[in-house]
C-alpha cells in the first residue's frame, strides 16, 4: 500500500516539484519513497511496506529499462502471474507484485487487466514510445485523480499533491456542491476542485503527446440463478469467502481486522484466524458497540483492541478529517472509521474490513422498500402520482411520508443510500443555483443498464456506482491512510462478486432480513444474534450533539461565517439548525452535510490556500 503522484512533461525545477508532491502523501507511504524522472515524465512514490519488504522498492523496471511502473494496491493473485510470466521468458528481479504488472503489461497489455485479482491504481511509462498508461481497479477501492495543464498530465493518489504543482489554480467547483447537497459527497468525474478529475473504476487511460484517452475495461452484471436452491448458494457465498479471506491475508507483515458488532465484519473477523481486532464505539449508550465486539472476540478467540471516542475528540478531529479526505464528506461514520484505523495501526500495518457485502448481497435496510411499497406500486402510476400531490398537502403525520414515497418511480426516489436534500431544497439555501440540475440525470445511464432487472437489484447496482466508491469506499481509504494503515476488503473480491451476481432476489432480501442468504454463510461461525443483527452501520449521535449549546453555536457560527454567505443563503441553513434544535424537525444529517463543506473549505481555502 503506497501513494503514488507525478506529472508529464519536463520542468526547470521538476525534482523539486515531485517531492513537494510526495511530501503531501507520505502518511500514505511513510517507509520510504523513491522517483523516477525523465524529459517526459516525473513519477513520485510513498511505500508502506506490505510485501516484499526488502526487494520491493519503487519505481521498478523492466529488463531494459524503457518502462517504468509505480503501484498503489495489492494484487492478490500475482504469484499465478508471476509464474505464467518466467514460463513466456520474462526475468523477475523482485518477489514483489509491482513487478508482475509491470511484466504484465509488456506481455499482455490492456488485456492484463482483467486477469488481475486485488485493488490497485497504478502507471506505467513507456519510455520508448513516450506513452503513458494507468488503471484504476474493479470497484473503486484505491482512488486515482488527475489534471491536465498546459499540454500535460499531473495525477495522484490524493488531489493535494496535486494542488502542489506550479500555477495549479484552486476552485471551488460549484456544480460538485449542488450534486453533493444531494448525494451527502462528491459524485461527478470532476471532483469539488475545479479541473481536478478522478478516473473512475474499472477504467484505464493512455497519455500521449498532449491526449489522454479513457476506457472502460471491466463492468459488474448481475445475472441471477433461479435453478439453484438456497443451500447451494450458501455453499459457494461462503467457500468464494473463504478464498477471498485467505489471499486477502497474503502479506509479510502481520494483519488485524476491524470488528463492529454487525455480520460484515464480524464474519470476516471469524474468518481469517488472525490474533487482534479493533473496535470504536461512543460515550453514549445506543452508539457503544465495544462490550458487543469484545464478547464476540472472546467468542472466537481473538484479542480486541478498543476505543471509546469522546465527544470532543470527535469535534476536534473534523478538520483534520475533511483534510485528509481530499473532498467533503458528510458521512458521520467518516470520523469512527478515522479513529478506528488509529487504534489498529498502533499494532499492525494491514486491516480487513467488510466494505461491500451490503452492495454485493442486499444488505442495506432501504432494499426492504420495494418490497414494503407494493401495495402502492402496484396501483397505476396516474392513482400513485394523484396519491402523493394529496399527501404532500397533508399536516404531518403517519404514513404521509410512505404515500409520497409510494407515488414516485424507483429512478425518482432512489439515488443511492443518501438522499440528503431535493430539489426544491437546494434552490432554497443555495446562494446561485444554477437552476437545469436534477439528480435524475446522473442515475439515469444506469438504471437504463439494468432497465430488465428487478427494483432490488437496481438499487444494488446504482449503490455499486454511486454510494460504494463516493462515501464507503472514499473514507476506508483516505482514513486508514491517514494512518499510515492499509485496509483490505475481502467482501470487494471479483470472486466473491462472481458469486454475489447470480444470487436471486429472494435469497438477499425477504420478509425476515436483508443480505439473506450471505447471513446463512455466516452462521457457520457466529452466534445467532451476531448473524442475525439489523444493518447499524457506524452510529453516530450528531443529532444529540447539534442539540447542545456548545456544539449549536460551533455551527451556527459556520453557517453566519464569510464563507457560508459565499455559497448559501444564511438564514435558510440557520433555520435548519434551529429547528432541528427546538424538535420540529430532525434535520441532522442535512445539517451535517452543508457543515461539513464549510469544515472542508476553510481546509483548503482558507487556511492552507497558500
Amino acid at each position: 500500500m503506497c501513494g503514488i503522484c507525478g506529472f508529464t512533461g519536463r520542468l526547470a525545477t521538476s525534482e523539486e516539484i515531485l517531492e513537494n508532491m510526495k511530501n503531501k502523501i507520505i502518511h500514505r507511504g511513510p517507509d520510504s519513497g523513491g522517483s523516477y524522472i525523465d524529459d517526459g515524465i516525473s513519477m513520485g512514490f510513498r511505500r508502506l511496506s506490505i510485501i516484499d519488504l526488502e526487494g520491493g522498492h519503487q519505481p521498478i523496471y523492466n529488463e531494459t529499462k524503457d518502462m517504468v511502473i509505480t503501484f498503489n494496491g495489492e494484487i492478490y493473485n500475482y504469484q499465478e502471474l508471476r509464474e505464467d510470466l518466467i514460463a513466456k521468458g520474462h526475468v523477475m528481479a523482485t518477489n514483489s507484485d509491482t513487478e508482475v504488472l509491470l511484466h504484465g503489461y509488456e506481455e499482455y497489455g490492456e488485456d492484463l487487466l482483467p486477469k488481475l485479482r486485488g485493488m490497485f491504481t497504478f502507471v506505467i511509462w513507456d519510455a520508448k514510445n513516450q506513452t503513458f498508461f494507468g488503471a484504476r481497479d474493479f470497484f473503486g477501492i484505491k482512488p486515482f485523480y488527475y489534471a491536465l495543464q498546459d499540454g500535460q498530465m499531473i495525477y495522484g493518489s490524493e488531489i493535494k499533491s496535486i494542488l502542489e504543482y506550479p500555477g495549479f489554480k484552486r476552485e471551488v467547483n460549484k456544480e460538485a456542491l449542488e450534486n453533493y447537497l444531494t448525494f451527502q459527497y462528491s459524485v461527478l468525474p470532476e471532483t469539488f476542485f475545479k479541473g481536478v478529475f478522478r478516473l473512475m473504476p474499472s477504467h484505464c487511460f493512455t497519455f500521449k503527446n498532449g491526449d489522454l484517452k479513457i476506457k472502460r475495461y471491466w463492468e459488474p452484471k448481475f445475472q441471477n440463478e433461479e435453478n439453484k436452491s438456497l443451500d447451494e448458494f450458501i455453499e459457494e457465498i461462503d467457500a468464494a469467502m473463504q478464498d477471498s479471506v485467505k489471499k486477502h491475508k497474503i502479506s509479510d507483515v502481520e494483519v488485524g481486522s476491524f470488528l463492529s458488532s454487525g455480520v460484515d465484519s464480524s464474519y470476516v473477523a471469524a474468518s481469517f484466524h488472525g490474533d487482534k481486532t479493533f473496535t470504536v464505539g461512543f460515550d453514549y449508550e445506543k452508539y457503544n458497540e465495544i462490550d458487543y465486539a469484545k464478547a464476540l472476540s472472546e467468542k472466537i478467540g481473538i484479542e480486541n483492541h478498543s476505543k471509546l471516542i469522546t465527544t470532543e475528540e470527535y469535534w476536534d478531529t473534523l478538520g483534520k478529517v475533511q483534510y485528509h479526505m481530499d473532498e467533503p464528506l458528510a458521512d458521520p461514520s467518516a470520523i469512527a472509521l478515522y479513529f478506528v484505523s488509529q487504534t489498529a495501526a498502533k499494532y499492525v500495518k494491514v486491516a480487513l474490513s467488510g466494505e461491500g457485502a451490503d452492495e454485493f448481497f442486499g444488505g442495506y435496510n432501504i432494499y426492504r422498500e420495494p418490497h414494503d411499497l407494493r401495495p402502492l406500486t402496484c396501483l397505476p402510476r396516474p392513482i400513485r402520482k394523484g396519491l402523493g400531490a394529496i399527501a404532500k398537502r397533508l399536516p404531518k403525520m403517519k404514513g404521509k411520508n410512505y404515500l409520497i414515497r409510494g407515488s414516485k418511480d424507483l429512478q425518482e426516489r432512489f439515488i443511492g443510500n443518501a438522499f440528503m436534500l431535493t430539489e426544491e431544497e437546494r434552490e432554497r439555501i443555495l446562494k446561485n443555483p444554477t437552476g437545469n440540475y436534477h439528480h435524475t440525470r446522473l442515475t439515469k445511464p444506469f438504471y437504463d443498464k439494468v432497465k430488465d432487472q428487478d427494483d432490488v437489484t437496481k438499487m444494488q447496482y446504482i449503490d455499486i456506482h454511486f454510494w460504494l466508491i463516493g462515501d464507503i469506499l472514499l473514507k476506508a481509504d483516505k482514513m486508514s491512510m491517514a494512518h499510515s494503515l492499509e485496509v483490505r476488503v475481502p467482501f470487494l473480491d471479483r470472486m466473491v462478486f462472481d458469486v454475489a451476481r447470480t444470487v436471486p432476489t429472494k435469497y438477499k432480501v425477504n420478509e425476515e432480513n436483508t443480505k439473506y442468504a450471505m447471513r446463512q454463510a455466516a452462521h457457520r461461525y457466529l452466534p445467532d444474534m451476531v448473524a442475525e443483527k439489523k444493518k447499524l452501520g457506524f452510529p453516530v449521535p450528531i443529532r444529540i450533539w447539534l442539540k447542545e449549546d456548545k456544539y449549536y453555536n460551533i455551527v451556527k457560527d459556520a453557517f453566519t461565517s464569510q464563507a457560508a454567505q459565499e455559497f448559501f443563503k444564511t438564514a435558510e441553513i440557520v433555520k435548519y439548525l434551529d429547528d432541528h434544535r427546538a424538535g420540529k424537525a430532525d434535520n441532522s444529517r442535512k445539517i451535517w452535510t452543508i457543515f461539513m463543506f464549510l469544515v472542508w473549505h476553510k481546509q483548503y481555502f482558507e487556511e492552507t490556500a497558500s
